[in-house]
């Protein structure tokens, strides 16, 4: 499992191609004040364990500063939200030719019921949770906060 989490002022995320005359800057999905944007990607060895350890990993962060300026707060101590994107291409291999190869990518059939129980965990946690839709061209717009950006990476098969 590999986030990139981005941490934010404001960000929203607009689903592109449905009713293009009512909503032509494309159906607004998902929008936070500060916290995290979290683009998410799964591989075909994800289990619920990388997700439990993601979850805990994201929330108990301290990525934002405290009276002192010092990095000390988590998101909900910040009174964050979060906005969560699937994003399969977090998966790709570019170290050949100039197309990238999205083998490494989990399927739907084992990516969608992961990301949901992500998104569910993060909300069993108290966090506010917005999402963009699984599958879909989406639009994310954010204002970076810092800026701090983080990768994180679970793998499975290591256990790391």
């Amino acid at each position: 499992m590999r986030i990139l989490l981005q941490r934010v002022k404001r960000a929203e995320v607009r689903i592109q191609g449905e009713s293009a005359e009512a909503h032509p800057d494309g159906r607004v999905s998902g929008r936070i004040g500060g916290g995290y944007v979290l683009l998410v990607g799964f591989t075909h060895s994800d289990t619920n364990a990388e997700v439990e350890w993601m979850t805990d990993k994201v929330v108990g962060l301290r990525l934002f500063p405290d009276e002192d300026q010092k990095l000390n707060r988590d998101v909900t101590e910040a009174g964050g939200a979060l906005l969560v994107v699937s994003q399969f291409t977090l998966y790709s291999d570019a170290r050949k030719g100039r197309r990238p190869s999205f083998m490494d990518a989990a399927k739907p059939d084992i990516a969608i019921p992961l990301y949901n129980y992500f998104v569910t965990s993060l909300r069993e946690r108290g966090v506010t949770v917005q999402t963009g839709e699984f599958g879909a061209m989406m639009d994310v717009e954010l204002v970076n906060d810092g800026p701090v950006t983080i990768w994180l990476e679970r793998d499975a098969a290591q256990g790391e």
